[in-house]
């Protein structure tokens, strides 16, 4: 049985929102990854990109996948680039279901805050285009697929019933 419950989706789909929900909901602890990272460098994602690049960004993922894949009882709200490296998801699931918040991509697009976000910079378009890309990685690590959430509740809802008609299994 998974022990732990692992969000993926593109960025502004809400997996930080559902994750908190969660967290309540069922007693786990919420592990945002992109938030873990920012507090043990001291910096933000927007710095870590721009003065080590992406690569040592992705490392930092990696390293934190591997811690967090042997620890229960989390709810993690993964980076939206974190499922491009199959060792950081591959990790995780090993200890975990894998939920895709499959949000409309132009919605999750029109309500993100691009300023704190370095892979959101090039506009809509882009944003898109990059959806376009990640999807069929998105669908092929997903045990599970919240297909356009209405609200944070009902991808809540969905999960945490998913989650507990698993666990007793």
């Amino acid at each position: 049985m998974a022990k732990n419950i692992v969000l993926i989706g593109m960025m502004g789909c809400g997996k930080t929102t559902v994750g908190r929900l969660l967290s309540r909901r069922l007693g786990l602890e919420l592990v945002d990854t992109d938030a873990l990272i920012e507090q043990r460098e001291g910096r933000s994602i927007p710095d870590i990109f721009a003065r080590e690049g992406e690569a040592y960004f992705r490392a930092l993922e990696l390293a934190l996948c591997r811690e967090l894949a042997g620890r229960e009882g989390l709810v993690i709200a993964c980076g939206g680039g974190l499922p491009l490296q199959d060792e950081a998801i591959a990790a995780l699931k090993q200890n975990g279901l894998v939920f895709w918040l499959d949000r409309d991509p132009g919605e999750s697009y029109y309500g993100l805050d691009v300023s704190g976000r370095p892979l959101a910079q090039g506009g809509r378009e882009d944003f898109l285009a990059r959806y376009s890309m990640r999807s069929p990685i998105y669908h092929r690590w997903a045990d599970f697929i919240i297909v356009k959430p209405e609200t944070p509740q009902y991808a809540e809802n969905r999960i945490s019933t998913i989650y507990m008609e698993v666990s007793e299994a």
